[in-house]
This record gives structure tokens, sequence and C-alpha cells, in this order.
């Protein structure tokens, strides 16, 4: 079947009319086809229109509240708030967070949020990136359902728990560096699996332990961790960060993200906020912005050298001008699920 080319506002028609029929509330609906939509523009398919048959699922069999509205819980002489997604969809729950943590950013110079009860999260690089165009340099990490053993071990414990950062520029988009703990993140081998294409050996062993190339028994089976034993500890040190430091399940306790089956995952993610202006002209009397632009210059100026997220906006750009395509089986599949 040819691959069909959608243009982003139809995207996000699209993506909203399946979660609404689906039972998700409308503001809901609008947050998580906005980020699904900007994830397909940036070419990270793993987390766009692909994830939608099983988030409609999840809110048809309830794993997801689709009408949840996240509770805040702050003291106005601290700069941490605590954010309860209701086991409704993250992004609504990260929205909020987002604004919280830039108006406690600007007042204290750091700021966090800490939240608990909640479900995928897409591309982190997403959120971080819009704390950046408010000025501030913004961290993220997240927890998900066990995909990676322990270094030495051989049963799934933690998820593939990316992390992000995002830098604001004196010049261009921001600086957005966002990346999987995993060799790659999971969300390729799913495509993979939905498109019954083979995986790179390395990326995963299956559920006995051996290299796969099959993406079905990778998915069956477990990731493997970027930078091996160091990178397994950053594993869990991310899952402390998003999922104790929450009060959220552990990627061993949660439910898939892929299926309706089971209680709701309820995993965490804690963001930060950081305002530049609170420490970097104390020291250098010079801005962020302006120092940051200066490093860009030095990795520029050594040939074959790439600046993280310079291919993203590319493709975003890429995808505002002539739109994106999305292979035919699936454009297939969400249209029945629209009711077109």
């Amino acid at each position: 079947m040819d691959p069909v080319i959608l243009k982003l506002n139809d995207m996000y028609s699209l993506a909203q009319r399946i979660l609404m029929r689906s039972g998700a509330g409308e503001d809901n609906a609008g947050h998580v086809a906005t980020a699904l939509s900007v994830a397909e523009a940036d070419g990270l398919s793993g987390h766009g229109l692909s994830r939608l048959p099983s988030y409609s699922a999840q809110v048809r069999s309830g794993k997801v509240d689709g009408k949840a509205v996240p509770v805040i819980t702050e003291d106005p002489n601290k700069a941490v708030v605590r954010i309860n997604a209701k086991d409704g969809f993250a992004f609504p729950a990260i929205a909020k967070a987002i604004d919280r943590t830039t108006s406690l950013a600007r007042r204290f110079g750091i700021a966090a949020a800490a939240i608990g009860n909640s479900h995928h999260c897409g591309a982190l690089g997403y959120h971080v990136e819009r704390l950046a165009e408010q000025g501030l340099v913004g961290i993220m990490f997240a927890n998900s359902p066990a995909a990676i053993a322990p270094w030495g071990g051989s049963k799934a414990l933690f998820g593939t728990n990316p992390i992000a950062f995002a830098a604001p520029r004196a010049a261009g988009t921001p600086l957005v560096v966002d990346l999987s703990l995993s060799k790659v993140a999971r969300g390729k081998i799913m495509v993979a699996a939905q498109k019954g294409e083979p995986i790179p050996e390395g990326w995963a062993v299956d559920s006995a332990g051996r290299p796969t190339t099959d993406a079905k028994a990778a998915m069956a089976g477990t990731m493997l961790p970027m930078g091996d034993a160091k990178g397994s500890a950053l594993v869990l040190m991310v899952e402390i960060l998003a999922a104790t430091l929450t009060g959220a399940n552990y990627g061993y306790e949660a439910s898939s993200f892929f299926d309706a089956e089971g209680a709701p995952p309820r995993v965490g993610q804690t963001m930060i906020a950081i305002d530049p202006a609170a420490t970097v002209d104390i020291f250098t009397g010079n801005a962020f912005g302006t120092r940051l632009e200066a490093l860009i210059a030095q990795i520029r100026m050594q040939p074959g050298t790439h600046v993280p997220g310079a291919n993203r906006e590319a493709r975003r750009r890429e995808a505002r001008l002539t739109g994106v395509k999305i292979p035919g089986e699936l454009h297939q599949q969400l249209s029945v699920l629209a009711g077109d």
C-alpha cells in the first residue's frame, strides 16, 4: 500500500478525532494530538501517529482516563510542584508542569515539577524545548515499563528511561538533546514490528537472551542499554529521579504502554527549569545565549561535527512545507479509528 502524505493540520485533526471518538476530552485530545503531530514532523515516528491505535484502545478500556484533569499541589514558598496526572495522558500534566516551572524558575532561579500517576510522555525533547523557548534551560527525566535488564542480569527491570535537555540560543531555535538510554528508542522497534521489518543486531535480545534482528522477538525480549555498564548506571539514575522521587511505579511495576490490558502504568516524570540569568551574568557579565553561541561556533569549526537537533529542525521545516509521509497501512487503520 502506497504511503500517504499528510499536512500538519491534517495529522492534528486526525489524531484529535480518534482520541475524542475513543472517549478522551477535547482539551486532553488536543494536547496529545499536538505532541504526536510534532513528533511526526521531527521524524520521530515511534512517538508519532503510530501510537494512536494503542492510545485509543487504552482510553476505551479505561487503562487511560481520557477525561482526567491533572491536580497540582504546591507550597507558595517552594520552587517545587507536585502534579497528579490522575491516570490520564501525560501531556496535559506536563503542560501544567511547564507553565508552573516557567513561573517559579523566574521567581526562584530554578524550579522542579514531580509528575506521578502518569503515562507515556512521547518525545521528551518536545517538552523541554518549550521551556527553552521561554529563555530557560530545561531538563527532564522519565521512566517507563520494564524493557532493560540490570547490567549482568537477564530479566527486564528498568524502562528505556529517556532524558532530555534544552537550552535557549541567541540565534535560531533552542539546542535540544533528547535520547533514550537504550541503544535505540523502543518506539523504533515497535514501528519495525508493525511494518514487518528487521532491526539491526545489537539493539535487543529475545526472551531467551539471544541477539535478534526480529523486531517482534525484540519486543518480547529485552532492550540493550547504550554504553553497556555505564548506560545501565544512567538508567538506574533516571529510574530514581523519575519514579522514586515522584512516588511513581518502577518500570517492573508498570503495565505496558503498547496495549489496553491491565491497570494504568502510573509511571513518573521529573522536570527541572533553570533561569540562566540567575547565574551566568554574576560570573561573566555575558548573556547565556551569547556564551552558548561561542561554544556552538567552536563545534562547527571542526569538519564532520554535528550539533544536536539540527536534523530535527530541518525535518520540521520540510514538514511544514510538504507534509509528512505516513505508511499507507497505518493511515488506513487510523481512518477506521476516526470513523472516516
